[in-house]
């Protein structure tokens, strides 16, 4: 909308309510959501004036969004039905994170060229044309993110996604610390968790100017969306930050 309307604002607004999809039934896979999601929510103002350049945060670079609606598998992964005595709710399939996994997959693969260094780039392909033209028996090169980016604002959906995403990316603890902290002290608030992770770096005063965050996120659908940000100045908490009264006892310990 903002590529559309010039000289603008736009109010964006992530929320997750619980309360609308409660579920009272016994089927296994539909009670998952009551024990997993948290009520919470985040907004942000976003401005395409020149002027609004001086006092923003960040600079919004890419957008990257993947939709796999168009597999049945995947469309079904999460999906609000009734159960066999009529009672409505959200059954999580049990081959959610392979879906998930399809899902970052195809979003990485868009995201790569736009962000990593050059150097990062040409080893993927290297890797992957001695796969496809020789038959080589090699690992798929996995670029280091880290090149590319400061920080990184995880969906909060579970202490399972975190693990995968950080094992995959090769990650180091201090870069999903942000959202294991975000998980223990909201739970998971679904697509404004990556908006809590980004408040927890501000409130560490890890924000500097000229960092990259990360921002990825899933949902039903099934759905992976990444935002890259550059912050424009060096951040400091908000004033109403959700980590003002706990911000001294964080990070803490995560008992496995």
């Amino acid at each position: 909308m903002l590529q559309v309307h010039g000289n603008t604002y736009a109010v964006v607004v992530s929320t997750e309510n619980i309360t609308q999809n409660w579920y009272f039934g016994n089927k296994k896979s539909m009670l998952i959501p009551n024990c997993l999601f948290r009520v919470g929510g985040a907004a942000v103002l976003l401005s395409n004036k020149s002027l609004d350049r001086r006092r923003a945060k960040y600079k919004l670079l890419h957008v990257v969004r993947t939709h796999r609606g168009a597999d049945d598998r995947a469309f079904r992964c999460i999906y609000q039905e009734q159960d066999d005595v009529g009672k409505t709710g959200v059954s999580f399939a049990k081959d959610l994170m392979a879906i998930a996994g399809g899902a970052l997959k195809t979003n990485i693969t868009t995201l790569g060229p736009l962000v990593l260094p050059l150097s990062e780039q040409l080893l993927f392909f290297a890797t992957l044309v001695a796969k496809k033209l020789f038959n080589a028996k090699v690992k798929p090169y996995i670029p280091d993110f880290k090149l590319a980016f400061d920080h990184f604002c995880i969906h909060a959906g579970g202490r399972a996604v975190i693990d995968e995403l950080e094992k995959n990316l090769q990650l180091l603890p201090v870069h999903v610390e942000a959202s294991r902290m975000t998980l223990h002290r909201f739970g998971n608030t679904s697509s404004s968790s990556i908006w809590y992770e980004l408040a927890y770096t501000e409130a560490k005063g890890r924000m500097q100017k000229g960092n990259r965050v990360w921002q990825i996120a899933f949902g039903s659908g099934f759905k992976c969306n990444s935002a890259v940000w550059e912050a424009l100045q060096n951040v400091k908490p908000s004033l109403h930050s959700p980590w003002e009264d706990c911000i001294d006892r964080y990070p803490v310990e995560i008992v496995v």
